[in-house]
């Protein structure tokens, strides 16, 4: 039993399923170009605001930073003249 294959038929049928898969990845492929946009757009977006982020905290450590600085260098000025206030007072007992 042979059975005879109708080309004109089955060239039809192969068109419409090239056509349905083309369409299909046609679909697919804006799909994932669309979804990529906005997953790459939302990063560069957080990106900016974590940058803004940081950029206030570096400066407002180093703010900080400098008047720890300028507190350390205050007190030890103020040891300073404490020890050598104490030096002539010390002098003046041993002497």
């Amino acid at each position: 039993m042979k059975k005879k294959v109708n080309v004109k038929n089955a060239k039809g049928m192969i068109s419409k399923a090239m056509n349905t898969s083309k369409t299909a990845v046609t679909k697919a492929n804006d799909f994932a170009l669309n979804t990529t946009e906005v997953v790459v757009t939302g990063s560069l977006e957080a990106t900016a605001q974590w940058q803004t982020v940081a950029d206030n905290a570096i400066k407002g450590g180093l703010k900080l930073a400098k008047n720890q600085q300028d507190l350390v260098f205050d007190v030890l000025n103020e040891i300073k003249s404490q020890v050598k206030e104490s030096k002539k007072r010390f002098s003046k007992l041993v002497a």
